[in-house]
């Protein structure tokens, strides 16, 4: 059976090893990830309208909010996997029934989350030593994000699917409609705009979360309809299926305990430990990763789109193929990274001007971004092999890998440069930050070199000539 709709079809397609076909397989995956940056960009940017206090609140509230839901992201990078595999070997149907078994896992964990994370929210930042004015900020942004957050699982599972059966040109369309109107209702409720009260922070988490759920409405509805729904039978592949729930959990599980440990060693070392140093210091991290999410976004899309070619590539059985299309995304990833460390080194005045006129927070930023320079090719290693490891399955190897840099290199290398080297201030953490990048970045590639991730196989427990699941009911 062949799909002659897809952006892919089996038929006259282009060689799948050459830059070309990489290229128009990322290409909408990576506009989608450039459209995010730059609305988080001119999020933050807003925000940063509100004064210093909200500009320091904004990224430590996003990021505690982001912890959990990495969780639940690392978990459906499973969902590509199986569903590219799926496609591979020409499993159609069992591609929806990823999908649905994902929506179900996210939405029982997102209930738990809120249920917990609502009331503890200003004991966690209390912990963080934040003053009292920007605890206050990153409460209010942090429970709004968490209801965000739930709602995002169906943006998250469904993108998982449409990357796997290859046409990420669906996640591009649906994820523009909900950033432009994220954008939006962002401006009207930040400002108090078109008859609105100006809510400040809380606008811009309820402009979010408008944004989240037009585009999961939007990606849903073309997942049960049309071409998709005829093809991948998602309309009759909802029945729960524990067997595919424990598939999802087996590989996903390290994915989402990777994220989530990076995520929360980002955010407590460089919050935590740069927050000691003071609301400016906090003000200039946030800028600076705001500006760094521009650089490593487009490469995270040619990551997801690299992950879902590689799963089609194993389950139709052409790991030498895999090998090819790493190299390709690889060499990209390089130069454009390369570039871009290039420019944070030279213009990283004139970048930090666009953030502040605060001659303090300036001068911290100027600094950081000197590190962000240095490590920007490394992170482009590590999270190209990553998405190739990933779209093999061996997502317990990343996790380790990942594990190690974030706890030993980033977390106790953090604490002792602040411990022993107090007078690099909040440059300290920045120091073990763009060390755990390299190792992991070095890490990764020889992991991959080694060719241990061809000895996996997500699929041998089945029986052949057994299906997966009988399906739902016929209509």
């Amino acid at each position: 059976m062949t799909d002659e709709s897809g952006l892919l079809q089996q038929e006259g397609a282009t060689e799948e090893t050459s830059l070309g076909y990489m290229l128009k397989l990322a290409g909408p995956m990576i506009i989608t990830t450039i459209s995010f940056t730059i609305m988080q960009f001119v999020d933050r940017f807003m925000v940063s309208r509100l004064g210093t206090a909200a500009l320091a609140a904004i990224l430590p509230a996003g990021f505690v909010s982001f912890i959990p839901a990495s969780f639940v992201l690392g978990v459906f990078a499973s969902v590509s996997t199986y569903v590219s595999q799926s496609l591979g070997r020409d499993e159609r149907r069992e591609c929806s029934s990823y999908c649905w078994q994902a929506i179900y896992l996210g939405l029982v964990y997102s209930a738990v989350v809120v249920a917990i994370a609502w009331p503890a929210a200003p004991w966690v930042f209390g912990l963080l030593g934040h003053g009292a004015e920007v605890i206050e900020m990153e409460v209010i942004y942090l429970r709004i994000m968490l209801y965000a957050n739930a709602v995002g699982v169906f943006v998250w599972a469904s993108s998982q699917f449409f990357m796997g059966i290859h046409r990420p040109i669906i996640m591009m369309y649906a994820a523009l409609v909900g950033q432009a109107v994220n954008v939006a209702a962002n401006y009207v409720l930040i400002f108090g705009k078109l008859g609105f009260p100006a809510m400040g922070i809380a606008g811009a988490g309820w402009g979010t979360f408008i944004g989240v759920t037009v585009g999961a409405g939007v990606r849903m509805a073309m997942f049960l309809s049309g071409d998709v729904s005829r093809t991948f039978e998602s309309r009759r592949t909802t029945r729960v299926d524990f067997g595919k729930m424990a598939g999802l959990l087996k590989v996903g599980l390290p994915a989402g305990v990777e994220l989530m440990l990076n995520v929360a060693f980002w955010g407590a070392v460089l919050f935590w430990l740069v927050g000691k140093f003071g609301k400016e210091s906090l003000a200039a991290t946030s800028a600076v990763l705001s500006v760094t999410n521009v650089s490593i976004m487009p490469v995270v899309g040619l990551k997801i789109a690299l992950s879902a070619a590689v799963g089609k590539s194993i389950g139709a059985g052409r790991k030498d193929v895999a090998i090819k299309q790493t190299g390709v995304c690889l060499r990209v990833a390089l130069i454009y990274m390369g570039l871009v460390g290039l420019c944070f080194l030279i213009f990283r005045d004139a970048l930090m001007r666009v953030w502040s006129s605060d001659d303090k927070v300036i001068g911290i930023g100027v600094n950081i971004l000197i590190c962000a320079a240095i490590y920007q090719v490394f992170h482009a290693a590590r999270t190209v092999y990553s998405g190739s490891l990933r779209g093999a399955g061996d997502t317990l190897w990343l996790a380790i890998a990942s594990a190690l840099g974030a706890v030993v290199v980033l977390g106790l290398g953090g604490l002792l440069i602040v411990e022993f080297f107090p007078q690099l201030g909040s440059l300290g953490p920045w120091i073990a930050a763009t060390l755990s990048i390299i190792t992991v970045g070095l890490a990764n590639r020889w992991r991959f070199k080694s060719n241990s991730w061809m000895q996996i196989d997500l699929f041998k427990s089945r029986r052949v000539g057994v299906p997966v699941e009988n399906g739902a009911a016929a209509e």
